[in-house]
């Protein structure tokens, strides 16, 4: 959905999430700057050039890192599931922007969420699926 700043920018939503991670992620007219819940997104992702290769790879499959600020809230989950989750929310908000990114997107895979999430714990077992120590005597 496309709505307007104070400023009249057009500002581009999309919402992603990955295991435990929900980001809501507006794309906003700029230079290239990535905004993580008000902090600067390479301190936030610590430098970890996977993570901001993750969540900027959908601009960059459309060749617009330049041209699009990401601003982001992202709570729960650990680092990787918040990449993952911003990288949804890009791409979700590129769809907004322009319905011909779809294509390009999807055949990335950028447009998939990803299903895997934690298995539950089961009664008897330590983990999900680790055993207690086994004792003969």
């Amino acid at each position: 959905m496309s709505l307007t700043d104070q400023s009249g920018r057009a500002v581009y939503w999309g919402t992603g999430r990955r295991k435990s991670s929900t980001a809501r992620v507006r794309l906003v007219p700029g230079s290239g700057n990535l905004v993580i819940n008000g902090k600067d997104g390479d301190g936030y992702l610590q430098w970890n050039p996977v993570y901001l290769a993750n969540a900027k790879a959908p601009l960059e499959t459309l060749g617009l890192e330049k041209e699009y600020d990401i601003l982001v809230n992202v709570h729960g989950g650990g680092l990787t599931g918040q990449a993952d989750s911003i990288r949804l929310g890009v791409a979700r908000a590129l769809c907004e922007l322009d319905p011909e990114n779809r294509k390009p997107l999807k055949v990335e895979g950028y447009l998939t969420r990803d299903p895997r999430a934690k298995e539950r714990r089961k009664y008897g077992l330590r983990k999900a699926r680790k055993a207690p120590q086994f004792s003969k005597r």
